[in-house]
Formats: structure tokens, sequence, C-alpha cells
């Protein structure tokens, strides 16, 4: 996925999904301050994308249906999402990653159907995600900051080797 970069870190019984702003059309930056993270399910879940905006933004929407069904239960939730973007011929072209998180699980969502939980607690999807993501696991290896700063430095690392990534930075915390 060009075009972003969500990054989402599980350390010290919180949770952080952050997201920088930029949206591209080609090699033209549109718009600088986009949100690519909300709260989802009474603020009780937090979800970032990666990929076409109106795909994304379909999904949450699956999602916060899928979470209202199953009363709040992400795991459920993600998995008959999951089943459904697989499946259903409409959500099988939505070009679009995910990053499902709650206070207890971390997601990451494809088209591919595929549903994955990280090793370490440390997800990041986009053009800059592989970026942000080694930045994080250095950070969380080497340095003792919170959850929050953490996910801050690695998105400006990554929005200082990634032309698809800003420092416009939306952080949302569990």
């Amino acid at each position: 996925m060009k075009g972003t970069t969500v990054i989402a870190i599980k350390k010290d019984g919180k949770v952080v999904v952050a997201g920088d702003g930029q949206v591209t059309l080609g090699d033209t930056v549109i718009k600088q301050k986009a949100r690519k993270v909300r709260r989802l399910y009474h603020d009780k879940v937090v979800v970032g994308f990666a990929g076409a905006t109106a795909d994304a933004l379909t999904l949450f929407e699956r999602l916060e249906k899928k979470l209202e069904t199953y009363g709040g239960q992400l795991v459920r939730a993600v998995v008959e999402l999951a089943k459904d973007w697989r499946t259903e011929r409409t959500l099988r072209r939505l070009e679009a990653m995910l990053i499902a998180c709650d206070k207890n699980n971390m997601f990451l969502l494809s088209g591919a159907g595929d549903v994955m939980e990280p090793d370490d607690e440390v997800l990041a999807i986009g053009s800059g995600g592989s970026v942000a993501l080694a930045a994080a696991k250095a950070l969380l290896k080497h340095a003792s900051l919170p959850p929050r700063e953490v996910a801050l430095e690695a998105l400006r690392i990554a929005a200082s080797i990634c032309v698809y990534t800003n420092e416009n930075i939306t952080i949302e915390e569990l």
C-alpha cells in the first residue's frame, strides 16, 4: 500500500494507534491533515487504515456493524469482517489494509482474508510501515519511552524517509 503510515503499539497496559495525515494522488500531495485513525464501538476500539480512503471507510462501517452484532468482541468481529471481505464480490475489490485494536488485542486485516496478531505487540502498515515498524522495535528494545512517544518517534522517522508519509500525526490511545 502506497500513501500512508499507520502504527499500533501495545505496552504497559496501553494501546496506541497513530497515523500520518498525508493523502496523495500519484505523486501529488492532495491533503496534509487526513485522519486515518479512528475510534469505533463506544470508543473501545481503535482502527487505522492504509490504502484507498473510500474503501477504508467502507471497512470501518462494516467493522462497526460487526462489533455491534458481536457485543464489542473484537476477535469475532475482525474474523467475520475478513470472511466477508474475502467472499463478497463487492468487498473483494477494496484496496485497503486495517489495523484494529482494543485493550487486549491487536490485528492486521487485509483483503486476502488475513487476520494477523503480532508476536511482539507492534504492527505497522502502509508505504512507510516497514520503516516505522523497525524504528518502533528498536525504540521499544533500547529506550524506556511510553508507547505514545514510541509511536510518535517511529512515525517521524518514517516521514523522514518515506515520501508518502508526513509529520501531521493523529494518535488515539486506549
